[in-house]
Order: C-alpha cells, then sequence, then structure tokens
C-alpha cells in the first residue's frame, strides 16, 4: 500500500500518526512486511515513478501534525487549508496549491539555519541535495516549466549562471533543503518505528529517472542526450497485455557504457541510499538491464520502438562487490526472455509472481509461470500489483472462460464471485514463494474504482485512499488468521 493511501486528514497519506497506528495494526494482523511505492516528489501526472529527483523524497508526506507539535504551524491554519473533500480520493491540484503554503509558513518560522543537525544533514548530502535544490528553485523561477525549456545559460549550467542562481534563490533553495530535511527526519523515525515492531519496508524504485528531473539536468553525460542536453530516444515498452500502442514513458535512456566505465558510480551511489532507506528493494522494470526498449524521440506512440542491450549481470556483480549482499526483489514481469530468465537466476534476486496473469486464455504458455504450485520458493508472490486491476475487479473482467479456468483452479465452483477474492488470496499464501504480498485492496475485496493506476492513463490514478474505520478489528483477525494458517507470522507477534 502507497503512503498516500493512509487514512488521515490533511487530504493525503503521511508520515504522521496515521502511519505509526498502520504499523502497529500490520503487527497485530501479523505482518512482518509493508511494501510501498516510490517516495520522490511527484511531477506532471502524480505518478510516483516520474520524480524530479532519485534521492529526494515527497514534501506532501511531511506531518502537518508535527509541524504544528513544533510550533511552527497553528491547527487553525492546517485545518482551514483546503485538500478537497472526498476521504477516499486524492486531490493532487488542491494539495499542491494549499500544502506547499503551509510549508512555507513553517520554513520561515523554522530558524533552520540555527538548526546544527540541518547543517550537519545538509553537509553530508549536499552530493545530491545542492543540485535538487537549485533545480526547484530555477523551477519555480521558470514558472514550474520543464528544465529543458529554461533559458540556455542555466539549462546547460554555465558557471556565471549557477553562481547568479545560487545568489539570487538563496532563501528558495534553503527552503527545499529545509523539506528534505524535514521529510528524512520523519521517514528515518518512522521506518526506525516499523522495525523495532518487527516490520521490514520493501521500497520501490524505477529502473529510469524522469526526464524533467534534477538527475538528467546536473548528469547529461549519465544519458542518451544530444550537444543540447534533448534526447535522442527515450524508454517505454511495446505493446502487451496493459497496452495495444506499448506504453510510451518518456524517460532519458541511460549512457550503459559511460556507466560501465565508471564503475557504475551513479547506480551504486542511488543503490547504497536506497539500502538506507528501505529494508527490501523492489527495482521496476528488471528486464530493462538485460534489453531496453528504445523509443525515437519525438514519437507518439511505443510501436515504432527496438531492443538494445544493457548491462546485464555486470551491474549486480559489482554491486555486490561494491555494497555487499542486499535484499532486492526483481520486477521481472512483462514479455520475459531466456536472457532475462538468465540474468535474474544469476543475481540471486527472487523475481515476482503474479496470480492475475495465471488465467490467460490467450497464452497458456506462459500463463502457467504464474499458477501458484510452479511458483520457487526464492520468489516474491502477489494477487495483483498497483499496475493491475484489483483481483475483485479483475475476476468480473475476464472471460467466462477465464473465470472457469480459475474455479477449476481454485476446485470451488460454488463460491459467490464477490467472496471469491478471499480464496485467491489463500491461493498465493498458501504457495511456496518465501515473500507474499498482498495489495490493501484485496484484502478488503475492493473493486476496479478502488484501482492503483492504469498504466498509459491519466488522470485518475494514483488517488485512492483507505478511510477511517476500513482498518478494522474484524479485518485485522482475518489477516492474522489466515497468515497463522501458512506459517506466515511475524515472529514478533508474541510480544503484543
Amino acid at each position: 500500500m502507497s503512503v498516500t493511501s493512509l487514512p488521515g486528514r490533511y487530504g493525503i497519506g503521511c508520515f504522521s500518526k496515521s502511519a505509526y497506528d498502520f504499523v502497529d495494526w500490520l503487527r497485530e494482523a501479523g505482518q512482518t512486511c509493508w511494501q510501498i511505492l516510490p517516495l520522490g516528489p511527484t511531477s506532471y501526472g502524480d505518478s510516483p515513478y516520474q520524480s524530479f529527483s532519485t534521492f529526494a523524497g515527497n514534501p506532501y508526506f511531511i506531518s502537518l501534525e508535527e509541524l504544528t507539535e513544533e510550533g511552527v504551524l497553528t491547527k487553525k491554519e492546517c485545518q482551514s487549508a483546503d485538500f478537497g473533500k472526498r476521504a477516499d480520493d486524492i486531490d493532487y491540484e488542491k494539495i499542491y496549491k494549499n500544502r506547499y503554503p503551509l510549508l512555507h509558513k513553517a520554513y520561515e518560522r523554522s530558524r533552520i539555519s540555527e538548526d546544527p543537525d540541518y547543517v550537519c544533514f545538509a553537509e553530508e548530502n549536499r552530493w545530491w541535495l545542492a543540485d535538487y535544490a537549485l533545480f526547484m528553485a530555477v523551477k519555480e523561477r521558470f514558472g514550474g516549466a520543464p528544465w529543458t525549456e529554461w533559458a540556455e545559460d542555466i539549462r546547460l549550467r554555465r558557471d556565471y549562471a549557477m553562481d547568479y542562481y545560487r545568489r539570487e534563490l538563496y532563501f528558495d533553495i534553503e527552503f527545499q533543503q529545509y523539506l528534505q530535511y524535514k521529510f528524512f527526519s520523519q521517514w528515518k523515525k518512522l521506518k526506525a518505528y516499523a522495525n523495532e515492531k518487527g516490520i521490514q519496508i520493501i521500497g520501490d524504485i524505477p529502473i529510469y529517472v524522469a526526464m524533467d528531473s534534477a538527475d538528467a539536468w546536473a548528469h547529461p553525460e549519465l544519458f542518451q542526450l544530444d550537444e543540447r542536453n534533448m534526447p535522442a530516444a527515450v524508454a517505454g515498452c511495446p505493446p502487451d497485455g496493459f497496452s495495444a500502442t506499448g506504453q510510451l514513458w518518456g524517460n532519458p535512456l541511460y549512457r550503459w557504457e559511460y556507466h560501465k566505465s565508471t564503475g557504475y558510480d551513479w547506480w551504486m551511489s542511488r543503490m547504497w541510499f536506497c539500502f538506507q532507506m528501505y529494508d527490501v528493494v523492489r527495482i521496476d522494470h528488471f528486464r530493462g538491464f538485460d534489453e531496453y526498449y528504445s523509443i525515437p524521440y519525438g514519437e507518439e506512440t511505443a510501436v515504432n520502438g527496438h531492443w538494445e542491450k544493457g548491462p546485464g549481470i555486470d551491474l549486480f556483480r559489482c554491486m555486490e562487490q561494491r555494497l555487499g549482499k542486499h535484499q532486492v526483489i526483481a520486477e521481472d514481469l512483462g514479455y520475459v526472455t531466456d536472457s532475462v530468465r538468465k540474468m535474474v537466476q544469476e543475481s540471486g534476486f527472487p523475481g515476482m509472481k503474479v496470480l492475475e496473469f495465471a488465467f490467460d486464455s490467450r497464452d497458456s504458455g506462459s500463463a502457467s509461470d504464474y499458477l501458484p504450485h510452479n511458483y520457487a520458493e526464492n520468489s516474491a508472490a502477489y494477487t495483483g500489483t498497483h499496475d493491475n486491476e484489483t483481483i475483485a475487479g479483475w475476476f468480473r473482467s475476464i472471460t467466462d472462460e477465464e473465470r472457469q479456468m480459475a474455479r477449476d483452479y481454485l476446485c470451488d465452483q460454488h463460491t459467490p464471485a464477490e467472496e471469491l477474492y478471499k480464496s485467491f488470496i489463500a491461493l498465493v499464501m498458501r504457495s511456496r514463494s518465501d515473500l507474499c504480498i498482498i495489495p490493501m485492496q484485496d484484502y478488503l475485496g475492493l473493486d476496479n474504482q478502488s484501482r492503483m493506476n492504469q498504466p498509459s492513463t491519466l488522470g485518475k490514478n494514483w488517488k485512492w485512499r483507505l478511510v477511517k474505520g476500513e482498518l478494522s478489528d474484524e479485518l485485522k483477525e482475518e489477516i492474522l488468521a489466515i497468515t497463522r494458517r501458512y506459517g506466515r507470522m511475524n515472529q514478533n507477534h508474541h510480544l503484543i
């Protein structure tokens, strides 16, 4: 479940008391892991997979309650801001317009430059924070325009322009650094609390960075950009079951030869940073390291792309040598070739098994990989992911033939369709997979109105939220019972 989906006031889930309550609830339900979506600052479209930075945190997650306790905001100021009317939905436009002014007010009252912990944080993180804070301040100066549309001198980072904007935007830059200090202070505290309760945090990182990001602006040498720092080709994936015209993500592609020549320094920094933030890291679109889909810049769909070779296992061997062994989940979904299978196997990382892919009447060959009796122990089993329909919505949307295939597999012709989601959860829970992750919407039996994301669509995604009362004692006991039944209990449960 995404942090944004936590219940509570002020329009969006964040690192407030409801996050700590959720951790307590998870432990009491016998859980050991909480998988979240990426935590970076989101751009147009609100996707956590398109962020202004691969290192920065999203200021939306900063708890306003904590800021009121510090005395830099008042409850009245927070309560009078309009964050939208619906408790089960996120109004990103209103949050953007009304949360930042509050955060700016908190910054102005904070006297942050006198805080030795802030000074230490800014110094320790200067290697990414200085570029990010300047990027966001300049972006604001240019009315939010992407950096590719800025004045040429700052777009190309000429020394005199960098010096000018650092002086001119000093307090705007400090504000951005303040937001990151607050984000990371609060996140560190929440993660420590979860770990203390026996809950591991599974983080999630996109393989690519956004074109409109501090990463692409500050380090154009890492990407396939021309002399004007414009992309020659961009990322996506070909037509598949999700989309007939493929997915045109638009991210800049990596210049892998350059990365290799540096010993993958940037990737090592990125992964090291993630291993500080999370207990386990899920890497999205893992197959892109074997081969990546390259689409000519300017295309309107992904149809005319082609595959090119990525760094393969070399990157992960380097990672183990330089960073040691860490827990990683490889998102190896979609069209999987023999070379991808080999790379995942050589890496030793568990791949993903998604039950919804198991009953595809058009593709019985690869579908069988997703039948639970075929799961290897070294895998992570899911009913569905944030990109899928909910399990209840999926069962309604598939063909009669596929519904019959699923019932035959369950040996269950009689359970009413609206109750069948529990049987699907039990199915993956009793698989051999070492790890089993169930989206919260599936535990609640919700339909596709509660779907988190529909790939290749804009405006209706990333909005779902729990409402007060849905995290009931009854649901907690149900989850505890099924977790105990299939031997997946949190060992700290006896401490309750």
